[in-house]
């Protein structure tokens, strides 16, 4: 058997979105588990969907996953050039191919002419069906036509009637009848090729083995392995992977959601996180295992388990998964990721990141936080009054917690550690001195661990209080607790 060589081919009309990541993701799992090869190619021959940057967005996107590439823009190749712009004149030569053996002719029908048509068949509730006009044109005629100069597209030939049987890699068998199909455009009035024509050229001259796509481009199949067939060529293997619905079932689109890999990596997700959640919709690993890597997926992947059934698209599920990893990747590998959203919340800076000693603060910091949390801008969320003073806070913790007993708790709290020594203001030290308050008082911890989780950070839920109070120090635990104090009994006199 040949080597496995697959592509992924997007388009540079916006950002790499979570359909086309997954497409890219099955491709690049597929050429990993048979030894194989996945080329990037650039499909670019619509100037009018064409979004300027969008090529260094995608790639920018697939690196950050960590899907590499053997051949392509960047990394080069047997197969150049990758941008089907640069490849025009390929095409010319394959158009003509098929023109000269009467496989393909020159179309002459305006638009407005098609439009007429469609209008009739509209009108009749019948599917727009081209009348095929200019298909038996005579040689003189077409000469002198293109002598005149008149615009025209170009046709290939489809076979008026006849049926193709195709075997899907996952969805098995599918029947096509040939009837239902238009002789289609392979080249555009302005000598462009069509997408169902240039692709069947490029995955041909790059030796493609497999087609592994998305499921809307069923309807392109029988007429690809027409044109493979006409011109000689091989024809690959193809498998159609299941649409992403939205949690209503409906197709997926913006209103639910964030869409872009970009979108995900600004909202603190990790790139192991988003893989292992695209690798979930339209694949199964072995038994129910949920949390599973790239390199272990490569190790089971099977083209066998992909699912033929649409898979229904869960943000929260994302969310739980990337929590998973966000606990489990080494502490140092976070912190990395987080420093920017830190920067970026205006909590830090890039010079204070340079200190060392600042740097093992925002380690210890990122430990402390990262256990209850989901992601990377979670942390930055979770860690704001460690970096900013506030003065106000959280108006239901304040009702049930700076009460005359909270307040009058808090009070002893803060002049106990007021007198413990410096050396004491460890979380066991910190612990042991709420312990032995509790036990004089005879009241459970939380009578005094929720008054001062509320003022040393204005909010009812943070990491372990004791964490807290060693993160901000002596100095600031004290301060936080007197201005906690002072607000509380103004409320309560008020």
């Amino acid at each position: 058997m040949s080597e496995v060589r697959v592509r992924f081919a997007p388009s540079p009309t916006g950002n790499l979105h979570v359909g086309g990541a997954r497409t890219c993701l099955f491709n690049w799992l597929f050429a990993r588990s048979q030894g194989g090869k996945l080329v990037l190619r650039i499909e670019d021959t619509d100037p009018a969907r064409f979004q300027e940057g969008s090529v260094g967005q995608i790639i920018r996107s697939m690196k950050w996953l960590g899907l590499d590439w053997d051949e392509g823009p960047e990394v080069g190749g047997p197969c150049e050039p990758y941008y089907q712009s640069q490849r025009t004149e390929i095409y010319q030569k394959y158009i003509q191919q098929l023109l000269d053996e009467g496989k393909a002719y020159y179309c002459f029908c305006t638009p407005e002419e098609l439009e007429a048509q469609r209008e009739i068949q509209r009108q009749r509730k019948q599917p727009f069906r081209y009348p095929r006009p200019c298909r038996n044109l005579s040689k003189e005629e077409v000469e002198r036509r293109l002598a005149a100069g008149e615009p025209h597209s170009i046709r290939f030939k489809i076979p008026m009637k006849g049926n193709m049987r195709v075997h899907d890699l996952i969805h098995g068998r599918m029947d096509f009848d040939l009837g239902q199909f238009d002789d289609f455009v392979i080249a555009k009035t302005n000598g462009t090729p069509t997408y169902n024509f240039a692709v069947v050229i490029d995955d041909h001259l790059m030796g493609m083995t497999h087609v592994l796509r998305a499921e809307e481009h069923i309807p392109n199949t029988p007429k690809q392995i027409l044109l493979y067939e006409a011109l000689g060529f091989e024809v690959p293997q193809f498998g159609h992977m299941s649409m992403i619905l939205a949690p209503d079932r409906s197709k997926l689109s913006k209103r639910h959601g964030a869409q872009s890999v970009e979108e995900f990596q600004a909202m603190g997700y990790l790139p192991e996180a988003l893989l292992n959640y695209l690798t979930l919709l339209g694949w199964s690993p072995e038994g129910n295992q949920e949390i599973i890597t790239k390199e272990e997926t490569v190790k089971q992947f099977d083209m066998n388990k992909m699912s033929h059934k649409g898979a229904v698209y869960d943000i929260k599920k994302l969310y739980w998964i990337n929590g998973q990893y966000l606990q489990s990747l080494p502490l140092e590998r976070i912190v990395q990721d987080v420093k920017p959203f830190f920067v970026k919340d205006g909590l830090v800076t890039e010079d204070w990141l340079k200190d060392e000693g600042n740097l093992k603060y925002l380690t210890h910091l990122v430990e402390v936080v990262r256990v209850r949390v989901k992601t990377l801008q979670e942390i930055a969320d979770a860690s704001t009054y460690f970096f900013k003073d506030f003065d106000t806070f959280d108006e239901k913790g304040v009702r049930k917690f700076f009460t005359e007993e909270g307040i009058a708790l808090l009070k002893k709290c803060r002049d106990r550690i007021a007198a413990a020594p410096e050396a004491e203001f460890t979380e066991a030290d910190l612990e042991k001195l709420y312990n032995a308050i509790v036990e004089e008082e005879g009241i459970a911890l939380g009578k005094i661990i929720q008054p001062s989780r509320l003022a040393l950070s204005g909010r009812t839920v943070t990491p372990g209080m004791f964490d807290v109070m060693v993160l901000l120090g002596k100095e600031k635990t004290l301060q936080r607790m007197d201005q906690a104090i002072a607000f509380g009994e103004k409320q309560l006199k008020g």
